[in-house]
């Protein structure tokens, strides 16, 4: 999309996943900077990460659309660039980039990689109609194009009007904050949170008679939108309760020999410590070896199960933002310490935010350690459409009989829930016996790995 003779606008890309939006968290540049090709331009948050967008254009900054706080759309201008007074052709940079292929390359968009030299061609910026609604309805809420003030709602994300009709609220009754009047989806979500629900469901024909006994938010309650990563979390959760069946089975472990073993490899090599979490995602993959079933996922269209090759791992990890669950693809090939060093650092950078959306799905297998939030035990929603989770609860001491005397021992509790469509008990209860043993008596991982 062009502005103005000679300047370019870079829309925000497809981020990958589905992902339809972005929130603007920080500008890297201002107006009247001088930007590079492939330059990180602006950061941004995602319903699954916190990314850096790079712009595939060079020259001057003219204009930044949005600001700190804005959600924006996909396909929708981010950044507006003109050519520097001695470049002779503003594309050029752009082009020959293009045609070498630039390193710093977005999931789903990004400058090319040689071959047809077709460039994909970029999404319209225009005003969404409402669905049924004749095409002229676009230019008619544009003053731009008729010369005249709008006749309808300045509104020119999709999902905007999306988000509008599913709550009922009436556009027209709205006042955009976005230039020239526009509604913006922090407009909307104002509009959501203030307590007025009876006036939005008078607005929606086809609302249920039920939701009109619902009580509205009174003074002092909090009203938070479920947006964002709490609606992604949200979706998927319900999706996985909805659609698996699943049985969680557990069993309390004399952790004693894991935590000695743990402390002898560290205190031979202190330089490359390898941690708890470690060891029993280690277990974890020993276990998926012999018990293949669980590294699974059901193709309900194709009514089959599909094992995977690989174990690609999931790690559940709390993070400021939500749960998220960043994945090791692959884990089977890493020894014990590239598993460690893997798991600090993606742990790390998933607390961050830091993590490309892309290495927070595709798992096959979850390893849940619920332990450090001081609880004994859970019943986890495995993360869909993967087929079984592993749970581990806190380590403490208990009286624990060996060889027939009482003693104290570190003793957890370890769980599994699984999809009871691709495995039956004996599948299930092998697999948990073998994760059990292995955390008890360590040496048997040697006769496994």
């Amino acid at each position: 999309m062009t502005t103005a003779v000679g300047t370019r606008d870079f829309l925000l890309p497809d981020l990958g996943e589905g992902l339809s939006e972005a929130e603007i968290v920080e500008w890297r540049v201002a107006v009247g900077d001088v930007v590079t090709v492939d330059q990180s331009v602006v950061e941004v948050e995602t319903a699954k990460a916190v990314v850096d967008v790079p712009c595939p254009y060079a020259g001057r900054v003219v204009a930044l659309h949005g600001a700190a706080g804005e959600v924006r759309p996909v396909g929708q201008p981010l950044i507006t660039i003109a050519p520097l007074d001695d470049a002779p052709d503003p594309h050029a940079t752009y082009r020959e980039e293009e045609r070498a292929g630039s390193g710093n390359v977005l999931i789903g968009y990004g400058t090319g990689h040689g071959g047809t030299g077709r460039r994909r061609r970029r999404p319209r910026l225009a005003l969404a109609p409402e669905p049924g609604a004749p095409a002229s309805a676009d230019r008619a809420a544009d003053p731009a194009q008729t010369g005249g003030p709008a006749a309808a709602p300045l509104v020119i994300s999709p999902i905007v009007r999306r988000l509008a009709k599913e709550h009922g609220i009436d556009l027209a009754s709205l006042r955009g904050t976005g230039p020239g009047g526009v509604i913006r989806r922090a407009d909307l979500d104002a509009a959501v949170a203030a307590p007025a629900p009876a006036a939005r469901l008078a607005a929606v024909p086809d609302a249920p008679a039920a939701h009109v006994g619902l009580a509205p938010a009174g003074d002092g309650d909090t009203v938070i939108p479920l947006t964002g990563i709490r609606k992604v979390i949200a979706d998927k959760l319900s999706r996985s309760r909805r659609e698996i069946p699943e049985v969680t089975i557990w069993v309390d472990v004399d952790a004693t020999g894991l935590l000695e073993t743990r402390a002898a490899i560290n205190a031979a090599t202190p330089e490359t410590p390898v941690s708890i979490l470690a060891l029993l995602a280690r277990i974890c993959l020993s276990g998926l070896r012999k018990f293949p079933q669980l590294n699974a996922h059901v193709d309900t269209e194709g009514q089959r199960i599909i094992q995977s090759a690989g174990v690609h791992l999931g790690i559940a990890a709390q993070t400021d933002r939500g749960l998220v669950v960043p994945v090791l693809r692959d884990a089977q090939r890493l020894t014990t310490r590239e598993l460690a060093a893997a798991l600090a650092e993606t742990t790390a950078a998933a607390r961050a935010g830091t993590l490309p959306p892309a290495r927070l799905t595709g798992g096959t297998f979850t390893l849940n350690n619920y332990g450090v939030f001081g609880v004994d035990g859970s019943t986890p929603i495995i993360n869909h459409p993967e087929a079984a989770l592993l749970g581990v609860g806190r380590i403490v001491d208990k009286p624990w009989v060996v060889d027939g005397q009482l003693a104290v021992r570190k003793v957890t509790q370890i769980s599994l829930t699984f999809d009871h469509r691709v495995c039956d008990g004996g599948v299930a209860g092998g697999f948990l016996r073998h994760v059990a043993d292995c955390v008890e008596q360590p040496a048997l991982l040697v006769a496994n790995v």
